[in-house]
C-alpha cells in the first residue's frame, strides 16, 4: 500500500467495522488496519475469511480481532461490541458495513424477505451503534454507516433492500444532528455497484451495460470505498457530519 493510504492519524484507535470478513467490509478493515489501528472484524459466518483479514491487519502493523456475532439481536450485537471495549481499552470508532441485498419483484416479496433485510440492515446498525456510544469518545467520536446509491436511484426488483438503504440515510441525518453536541459525527457512504461476492449475478448480467454508464468506465472496487471510510472516521473530517456521500464512479452526475 501507498503511504497516503496509511494517512488521516488513525494509529492507535479502536475500530469496529460490521460486515468485515468480506467484500467492501474486509477491505475497510484492512485499510484501518495499514493506518494502524485495532480494528474488531465483526462476522455472522465466515470464520475463515474472518481470520484472514484479521491476519492481513496485523501483517499491515495495525491489530485485528475477528468477533462472531448477529447483529441483527440486540443482545449479541451488545455482547460483541463490549468484548471491543474490554479488549481495546475503548471504542473510537464504528463502521455498519454488514448488510443483505436479495433482488426481488414485489409481488413476490414477503414479511420474511422484508425482516431479513430491515433486522440486518437497519435494526443491526441501530444496536451496534447503541452498544458503542457509552464507549465513544466526546468529543471526538465517528459512526460511519454504509447505505446504498440505490436508496434514492433503485432499480427494478430492489424495492425492499432500497428501503432499508434509505432508512439508513434518513438515521445517519438524524444521529448526526442528536449526537452533534457530543462532538460525534455520523456520516453515509451510499456506494454503486462494487465489485463483491454480493453483486457477482449482477455484473454477470448487466456488468457490461453498468461500466458503459459510469463516466469513470469502469466497475468499482472495495478498495475505491474503503479510503473515504479511513477519511470520514479521521480527525480530517471533524467537520462533516449528516451527509451521505455517493461513491459511484459519476452514475449519479449524469
Amino acid at each position: 500500500m501507498s503511504d497516503q493510504k496509511n494517512t488521516y492519524a488513525l494509529a492507535g484507535k479502536s475500530v469496529i467495522v460490521t460486515g468485515g470478513s468480506r467484500g467492501i467490509g474486509a477491505e475497510v478493515a484492512r485499510r484501518f488496519g495499514a493506518a494502524g489501528a485495532k480494528v474488531a472484524v465483526f462476522y455472522r459466518s465466515g470464520a475463515d475469511a474472518a481470520a484472514k483479514v484479521v491476519e492481513d491487519i496485523n501483517a499491515a502493523g495495525g491489530q485485528g480481532l475477528a468477533v462472531v456475532a448477529d447483529i441483527a439481536n440486540p443482545d449479541a450485537a451488545k455482547a460483541a461490541v463490549e468484548i471491543v471495549a474490554t479488549k481495546f481499552g475503548g471504542i473510537d470508532v464504528v463502521v455498519n458495513c454488514a448488510g443483505i441485498a436479495e433482488y426481488r419483484p414485489f409481488e413476490k416479496t414477503d414479511a420474511a424477505l422484508f425482516h431479513a433485510h430491515f433486522n440486518t440492515n437497519v435494526l443491526g446498525t441501530v444496536a451496534v451503534i447503541q452498544a458503542a456510544l457509552p464507549h465513544l469518545p466526546s468529543p471526538g467520536g465517528r459512526i460511519v454507516n454504509f447505505s446504498s446509491a440505490l436508496a434514492t436511484r433503485p432499480i427494478p426488483n430492489s424495492a425492499i433492500y432500497s428501503a432499508s438503504k434509505g432508512a439508513i440515510n434518513t438515521l445517519s441525518h438524524a444521529l448526526a444532528r442528536e449526537f452533534g453536541p457530543r462532538g460525534i459525527t455520523v456520516n453515509t457512504i451510499a456506494p454503486g455497484v462494487i465489485e463483491t461476492e454480493m453483486t457477482t449475478k449482477i455484473l454477470a448480467e448487466r456488468g457490461e451495460g453498468i461500466k458503459a454508464m459510469t463516466p469513470l468506465g469502469r466497475i468499482g472496487q472495495p478498495d475505491d470505498i474503503a479510503g473515504v471510510a479511513l477519511f470520514l472516521a479521521s480527525p480530517d473530517a471533524g467537520w462533516i457530519t449528516g451527509r451521505t456521500f455517493i461513491v459511484d464512479g459519476g452514475v449519479s452526475t449524469l
